[in-house]
């Protein structure tokens, strides 16, 4: 299945974008295996009872890692049937449902926290994207957006990384719909952290 990135507008059919059969299993592993996502769920600071809900958990190694925190409930959407089978193996208890950035199928204010490792960049539509967050996220909630980038990345991490424009235009358009945006660079990863009011 083709897809066009907002980054480029380009059609790409990349199993990175939307993993199906042999090659998408493949890249699921790969992105399993080499995805440290740690920072991140320390930037996420999920607190007791919170209900959390990643966008485009791939193969689940942060589902995985959600799981493991003290939220009430993890959810997560991803558009590949594949990386659903995937990841229903690292997090059995965790809702995970077929879904988009754009139309994540949950309720508004469903959730304190919204997560989005290594896929901004390959969304359609970045507005989209954002609008929908904002109303899956109750007022006083954060959401965290994680690209490949960060202090100490690694060689494949640097060149996934988005250009400064493309950063530039996240954080424009976080400001327009969300409070208190802030951008970290971690080892691997540079985040956008914003707020709800």
């Amino acid at each position: 299945m083709e897809t066009r990135p907002w980054t480029s507008g380009e059609p790409t059919r990349s199993p990175f974008v939307l993993p199906s059969g042999l090659r998408g299993r493949l890249a699921g592993c790969f992105m399993f295996w080499t995805n440290r996502q740690d920072e991140v769920v320390a930037l996420l600071g999920v607190r007791p009872g919170e209900d959390v809900l990643e966008v485009g958990y791939g193969p689940g190694a942060m589902i995985r890692r959600l799981a493991g925190t003290p939220a009430g409930r993890v959810c997560g959407v991803d558009p590949s049937p594949e990386m659903r089978k995937m990841a229903r193996r690292h997090a059995l208890r965790a809702d995970l449902r077929l879904g988009t950035a754009a139309d994540t199928g949950f309720g508004d204010a469903e959730f304190d926290c919204v997560v989005s490792v290594n896929n901004v960049g390959i969304w359609p539509d970045l507005g989209a994207g954002l609008d929908e967050l904002r109303r899956v996220t109750r007022p006083g909630g954060r959401v965290v957006i994680a690209s490949h980038g960060g202090r100490r990345s690694t060689m494949l991490a640097r060149r996934l990384a988005l250009p400064d424009d493309k950063l530039d235009r996240i954080a424009h358009e976080l400001c327009r719909r969300f409070s208190g945006v802030t951008r970290r660079d971690l080892s691997d990863l540079t985040t956008f952290t914003a707020h709800r009011r």
